[in-house]
């Protein structure tokens, strides 16, 4: 029941309206793992860094039952690099440094140990290199997750679309649904999107929660009103990677489980939110989980007579 994860180790530095840090650790990767691992404890990590990451970050991630094996170390070489400034109303930032260094020419190499993965997380990365992962291993997972982004939206969409058309489930944003499919409708642009060969797809609208579609099925899950947000950074792929993580435990892939997925990611997300980077949800506790998930339930059941 192994999950494969594949995406960027990476080096962030953040400022928002509520403060701002150095250099801390990133990556989408990184956030789907740690995310995932609260749920399953067979993940294998296929990434690159430079002779500059921290080993006691490697450690901290082996201790959660996340393989490093397929983490490639660089020796010479620097970490993958970015810093960003979020606006007030935390839904809009200017990138201020990208540094690619080491994923410059990333080559995903999947170890024999890896192959047989039941569940595939391919994180934000260029179309090509998801395409490379898919194509490299010897049998077709049992579901494969995608997230992407506009960049890959702007200079290589053939590309993208010819991916999106091999995976199971798409994670974008509203704006890149909107953008991919040139419909300001969600409803349409869903359609146009689950034309292209996904399953299942996931639009995420930040503060305003989540939708699911499936066919003419259509699922949302709100967002938990939050006293404290402090940075988005990573919220996205903390979502997948307890969405992800949730479906391998239970290796459960019907839509109603996608349901209950969704709302496992959104509740992972939550705590990604409260503190900078992966301060908040690298120590969670069981009862914090279990009460953050009764919040969600909570939020969204009621009673009602039709008159």
């Amino acid at each position: 029941m192994s999950l494969l994860v594949i995406g960027t180790v990476a080096f962030d530095a953040i400022e928002t309206p509520f403060g701002k840090t150095d250099k801390i650790i990133g990556g989408a990767a990184t956030y789907i793992s740690v995310s995932a691992s609260y749920f399953h404890k067979n993940i294998n990590l296929v990434s690159v860094v430079g002779e500059d990451f921290p080993k006691q970050t490697i450690e901290m991630l082996q201790s959660k039952g996340i393989s490093t094996e397929g983490l490639q170390i660089k020796q010479g070489e620097k970490t993958f690099f970015w810093s960003g400034r979020y606006h007030e109303d935390m839904n809009s930032r200017d990138t201020l440094d990208t540094q690619l260094n080491v994923l410059a020419d990333f080559n995903p190499i999947i170890p024999e140990a890896y192959q047989d993965c039941e569940f595939l997380m391919l994180g934000n990365l260029s179309p090509s290199v998801q395409q490379q992962v898919i194509k490299g291993l010897r049998n077709r997972p049992k579901l494969i997750v995608m997230d992407t982004m506009n960049f890959w939206m702007d200079i290589a969409l053939p590309e993208l679309t010819e991916t999106i058309g091999m995976v199971d489930v798409l994670t974008v944003n509203d704006a890149e649904a909107r953008q991919l499919t040139g419909e300001y409708s969600l409803i349409k642009a869903a359609r146009k999107i689950l034309a292209m060969g996904p399953k299942y797809l996931i639009i995420k609208k930040g503060e305003h929660g989540a939708l699911l579609f499936h066919g003419d099925n259509v699922f949302y899950a709100p967002a938990l009103p939050l006293e404290d947000v402090f940075d988005p950074t990573g919220a996205g792929d903390t979502f997948a990677g307890g969405f992800i993580g949730y479906l391998s435990s239970t290796r459960d892939i019907s839509f109603e489980s996608m349901k209950r997925a969704v709302i496992y990611g959104s509740a992972m997300a939550s705590f990604c939110v409260e503190k900078f980077g992966l301060e908040r949800i690298q120590n969670l506790s069981q009862g914090e989980l279990e009460e953050r998930l009764q919040q969600f339930v909570d939020l969204v059941q009621f009673e009602i007579t039709l008159v």
